[in-house]
């Protein structure tokens, strides 16, 4: 197992990473590298499919800890991220006490025993030995007033709940937040972070990680889906296929028992990279041949 305390510089986190199936830059390792050591949470933004969420999980597994993942959305609150209260729970409480003619007060309702953590709660309560990683993940799917409940975990590494008091984190979590920019995020939220952008791999870079994700893939059909995947993002596509998707098309391949991809067996498959009907149509229109050869 992996210690936080083995792990001494970005360019050994980044060796140790790409052990562990995940290929990263070197600005990227880097980030990673100083939200563990800081500790400061790492806001990661990018398009969908650049590996955001796989970095979270790729460092839970070197790490040998839990992910914790927090999945936003909109209208997400409070109670969703946090904790809330089995109520089921509490009116059985309130049942076995009047059965048996005890007294019940309410705060013996709000204790312990009747709370559900939730991600955030787990991540601050995690004990350790080693540090939970929090993945909040889209955070730009939820709305501002979600932004401004985050604030205090990762400003302070506490949260509040009313009924109990503040919760200090017994061993503080690596904070990782990604965001696809499908709006901006506030300037008091990405103060508390560290940034990176994380931008579609080059062809080596791709090929690399591919053969990391897929190592049966032979080194033929890994370099013609790179290839083809990265002249698909020359096209005006309504959504450009990322490394996720890359891997998705040579997992289908290699299912098909293919180890190259002709023009019928693109047309047969495109649908594990492309997702929209007029993104096939764009492509069909500037030809197969050109996508899968070049």
């Amino acid at each position: 197992m992996t210690s936080l305390t083995d792990i001494t510089t970005a360019e050994n986190l980044r060796a140790r990473l790409v052990a562990h199936g995940y290929v990263a830059d070197e600005g990227l390792t880097t980030a990673l590298f100083l939200a563990m050591k800081l500790p400061q949470p790492l806001l990661l933004e990018g398009e969908a499919g650049v590996g955001k969420t796989q970095a979270a999980k790729s460092l839970a597994e070197l790490l040998d800890t839990p992910l914790i993942r927090l999945q936003c959305y909109e209208g997400i609150n409070a109670s969703e991220a946090l904790y809330e209260w089995n109520y089921p729970r509490q009116l059985l409480g309130i049942r076995v006490a009047e059965s048996s003619g005890k007294a019940l007060t309410e705060e013996s309702l709000f204790t312990r025993d009747y709370l559900v953590e939730r991600p955030l709660l787990a991540a601050i309560e995690h004990a350790g030995p080693q540090p939970a990683i929090l993945l909040i993940d889209e955070v730009d799917r939820a709305d501002e007033e979600f932004e401004a409940f985050l604030l205090e975990l990762l400003a302070e590494g506490t949260v509040t709940i009313p009924e109990l008091g503040t919760i200090h984190a017994k061993v503080p979590p690596i904070v990782i937040l990604t965001s696809n920019r499908t709006r901006d995020l506030h300037d008091a939220l990405k103060r508390r972070c560290l940034y990176h952008w994380i931008d579609y791999p080059s062809i080596d870079q791709a090929t690399a990680i591919i053969r990391s994700r897929v190592p049966a893939a032979t080194m033929n059909l890994t370099e013609q889906i790179a290839g083809a995947v990265q002249r698909l993002r020359t096209l005006d596509v309504q959504k450009q296929p990322g490394i996720a998707e890359a891997i998705d098309w040579i997992k289908a391949a290699m299912m098909l028992g293919l180890d190259k991809v002709t023009v019928s067996d693109a047309e047969q498959t495109l649908g594990s990279v492309l997702k929209y009907r007029e993104d096939h149509d764009l492509a069909i229109e500037r030809g197969l041949d050109w996508v899968v050869s070049g």
